[in-house]
């Protein structure tokens, strides 16, 4: 039988005991009806899965111990960083949701000239803390033991500067010069995917993105919406160079 996987953020070494997040507790005692002594596996985004017991369960808290590190390895070795124009809500957890599935690295959320969603501070941070949910909640059901990194959200132009000087360079356009059969990846490199907002590129996001070494990648014919375009190109990108057989 399959056992349940729960994301926890803090250390983990074999024999301790740890109290469980106010959700996973919600998750494994009232939905999954989890008894004391029943097992299930924890990871903290080291790259490693670790068994554990339920040990106490409490109104609002409960106690798990600890088993022997397993390390896992289900990581692609095709780095891949999304660059992913903000989408308006259900859209933009499908997207974290399925890039985290199919792989990718990290995500970096653009604020772009067109982008139809705005948020201030105060809610910026909580899209965020929801996001970053959004992505352990995928690792939890693929069975990733490395988290992806999310960022909080920054303008195009701060995300282009703080690439990698070494990274490949592709923005997704119907029109672009590069297609999946001529393009190539070095080995070690990462790869800088960048996708459009529900408007699209403006010109000048587009100057700011050439000006940068990306690349126009064609994925076929079709104008693709912005939750289909990135997680098609992705899946691609991952047949090609990664782990997708």
């Amino acid at each position: 039988m399959r056992l349940t996987r729960v994301h926890i953020a803090q250390p983990l070494t074999m024999g301790a005991e740890v109290t469980l997040p106010e959700g996973a507790v919600t998750h494994l005692t009232r939905v999954l009806r989890l008894a004391v002594g029943d097992a299930c596996i924890v990871f903290n985004g080291d790259g490693c899965d670790y068994p554990a017991t339920l040990v106490s369960i409490g109104k609002r808290e409960a106690r798990l111990r600890i088993g022997e590190a397993a390390a896992v390895f289900r990581e692609s070795p095709l780095r891949l960083v999304l660059l992913q124009g903000v989408a308006r809500g259900e859209k933009m957890d499908l997207i974290l949701q399925k890039a985290t599935e199919l792989g990718v690295q990290s995500i970096v959320p653009l604020w772009s000239q067109r982008s139809e969603v705005r948020l201030d501070e105060a809610r910026g941070a909580k899209r965020l803390e929801h996001w970053r949910r959004v992505v352990s909640s995928a690792c939890e059901q693929c069975g990733r033991a490395v988290v992806p990194d999310v960022v909080a959200p920054m303008a195009l132009q701060g995300a282009l500067a703080a690439l990698d000087v070494h990274d490949a360079r592709l923005l997704l356009d119907p029109a672009g010069d590069v297609s999946l059969r001529t393009f190539e990846v070095r080995d070690e490199a990462t790869v800088a995917l960048a996708v459009g907002p529900e408007g699209g590129w403006s010109p000048l996001d587009r100057d700011q993105l050439q000006a940068a070494g990306f690349r126009g990648l064609r994925l076929g014919p079709r104008i693709l919406r912005t939750e289909t375009a990135g997680l098609a190109a992705i899946a691609a990108l991952q047949a090609r160079f990664g782990d997708l057989a």
